[in-house]
């Protein structure tokens, strides 16, 4: 999990330095939208709701965010649960299966 908290809050950083160098206010408005749906998915909690009722590109880059976030929480659970081994009795690794051939 730390992975997965370490990539979206480089994100997160990221999206905030974009929006300080942006120019126009619609412009930092995403960059800024964006960040809060990966710090959202970072938190578990969902804010569509919020973003809907505003500029529809603003509502897009929160949506972007937030999917990405909830993409890398996945993609992260998904490979930890994969590479951790199974021990039998005698303490040798084996395959997620349960076979007992060893990995």
């Amino acid at each position: 999990m730390a992975y997965v908290t370490r990539s979206i809050t480089s994100r997160i950083d990221w999206c905030r330095r974009q929006s300080t160098q942006a120019c126009a206010p619609l412009e930092i408005a995403e960059w800024r939208a964006e960040a809060e749906g990966l710090e959202d998915a970072l938190l578990h909690r969902d804010r569509t709701s919020l973003y809907q009722q505003g500029r529809s590109c603003v509502f897009e880059r929160y949506v972007t965010g937030l999917q990405d976030g909830r993409a890398l929480s996945r993609t992260t659970a998904g490979k930890r649960q994969a590479t951790s081994a199974v021990r039998n009795e005698s303490g040798e690794a084996v395959n997620h299966i349960g076979s007992g051939e060893p990995i």
